[in-house]
């Protein structure tokens, strides 16, 4: 009689479960200080990402990160220095008042207005990613929701809102407050005639958001110029949601790019 062999079941790393995919857990650190670094790291290679992808704008755009040790501080971009160039040493500290406690460079006066403003109304909020990227702008013009054509729309269905007010660019805090109040408990807001904000509790996660949401605008815009896209159903696109837009799929979902530039730009964690 032949002898068997038994196969064995390759390991399925996401799993179904009642309330979606079940996705990879984001790293524990043995320290605040060890998590400072970490979050510092990231936050330079999501600028080094923004700039592979088109987002610099001039002295448009930033990233915020909230920071581990002083929470009612976070790290952002210097002013003026294209993203492409950004390393840890670079980012600066700023407090909710505005006051820069590290750092050499100034920042943008838009960029503490509104992420101070976000930071402050969502604790529970790490990052918020914003850049004038050519999709954004260009659907933030239409002053509409997303609609769930695709998978990539469907991971903020339900979970995004749209600000219809436009004042000019966002130095005052009265409009960091407004963009803070159109966010609410979503992940991203659509600013009409002006650019989309994402949200994480990551910043890995926020800037996955950004991209993600960024590729989508671009399809129904690509969909719209040769026809009319079908939405999703409501039902399916509830469903979608859960699967592809719970706050772990959006932080495993940008580690591949993370380790990328990471690892090709390793200068950046200077």
């Amino acid at each position: 009689m032949p002898a068997t062999t038994q196969q064995s079941t390759p390991e399925v790393l996401l799993q179904v479960t009642s309330t979606g995919l079940n996705w990879p857990t984001p790293p524990v650190f043995a320290s605040p200080e060890d998590e400072r670094l970490h979050l510092q790291q990231r936050l330079a290679a999501g600028f080094r990402i923004f700039a592979m992808h088109g987002f610099e704008a001039g002295i448009a755009g930033h990233i915020s990160a909230r920071d581990p040790i002083l929470t009612d501080h976070f790290w952002v971009n210097p002013l003026g220095m294209h993203f492409s160039r950004i390393t840890v040493s670079d980012l600066v500290l700023i407090d909710h008042d505005g006051r820069i406690v590290q750092g050499q460079h100034p920042v943008n006066a838009a960029a503490f207005s509104i992420h101070s403003r976000i930071h402050r109304a969502r604790p529970d909020v790490v990052a918020a990613a914003h850049s004038h990227s050519r999709y954004g702008t260009a659907f933030a013009s239409l002053g509409r929701p997303l609609p769930p054509i695709t998978q990539e729309a469907c991971a903020f269905y339900g979970d995004h809102a749209v600000m219809q007010a436009y004042g000019g660019i966002a130095s005052e805090l009265s409009e960091g407050d407004l963009i803070a109040q159109s966010l609410g408990q979503g992940k991203a807001v659509i600013c009409r005639n002006h650019a989309h904000f994402t949200v994480g509790h990551s910043v890995d996660e926020a800037v996955f958001w950004f991209l993600r949401m960024e590729r989508a605008f671009e399809q129904y815009l690509l969909a719209c110029a040769v026809g009319s896209p079908v939405e999703i159903d409501a039902a399916t696109a509830a469903a979608t949601a859960r699967q592809v837009g719970s706050h772990r799929a959006g932080w495993f979902a940008m580690q591949p790019l993370m380790d990328k530039v990471i690892a090709e730009q390793p200068e950046l964690l200077d």
